[in-house]
């Protein structure tokens, strides 16, 4: 499997305890975002490098940089038509241009000018975000928040072929660490090796009311 994997507890103490911050794991060129899906739809991704077959273009997909919360969101594999777990590997400029194009799935009065202005950018974005609480492996909430992105029309047909890298089934990886999530200590714990992402532009960073990194 290629993907850098350590322990949960040597993360977890390097990792901010709250704020809006994108934990993923990257390199120079590439960032890993989860989906979790059906087997039809995930072996035919896994298959073939890209989503097609059943895939469903006319909804919004979801994509989470963050392992633990989409353990949280498919159950560790076990939640029905969530059973198949994919890290997708993406180019790294793709997702700076979906940072660059979200808008708040809900109105933020902070970021926008009114609410007028933010119907008008939902209904001419194909890209949704939302900040919820992140969770730990054995499902306490926390003050942490994760972020999750909603694609759709052009951005999702874009995703699903064009910007991908590569597509891991990392479904018995889950499922052997998901025996260890309720260990009280975690000792044995391991994940993808995840850092806060670093967000350069400074629009983005306002729009997406992230928390600045030095």
């Amino acid at each position: 499997m290629n993907l850098r994997m350590e322990p949960y507890l040597s993360q977890r103490s390097i990792w901010p305890n709250s704020g809006r911050m994108i934990l993923a794991n990257f390199d120079n060129d590439s960032i890993v975002v989860y989906q979790a899906y059906c087997p039809e739809i995930g072996h035919f991704a896994v298959d073939n490098g890209y989503f097609g077959g059943d895939f469903k273009f006319s909804r919004m997909s979801w994509i989470k940089p963050n392992f633990l919360w989409m353990m949280h969101r498919c159950g560790w594999a076990s939640k029905r038509d969530q059973e198949v777990v994919l890290a997708i590997r993406l180019k790294r400029s793709a997702f700076d241009q979906i940072l660059a194009d979200a808008v708040h799935s809900s109105f933020q009065p902070d970021l926008y000018e009114s609410l007028d202005s933010w119907q008008h950018r939902v209904a001419n974005s194909d890209v949704r975000l939302q900040w919820d609480p992140d969770h730990a492996p054995s499902g306490e909430r926390l003050d942490r928040r994760a972020i999750q992105i909603g694609l759709r029309g052009k951005t999702l047909r874009n995703f699903a072929s064009e910007w991908i890298v590569e597509v891991i089934d990392v479904s018995d990886f889950v499922r052997q660490q998901s025996a260890h999530r309720f260990n009280s200590k975690h000792d044995r714990l391991l994940m993808p090796r995840e850092r806060i992402y670093p967000v350069s532009c400074e629009r983005t960073i306002q729009n997406l009311g992230v928390e600045r990194t030095s």
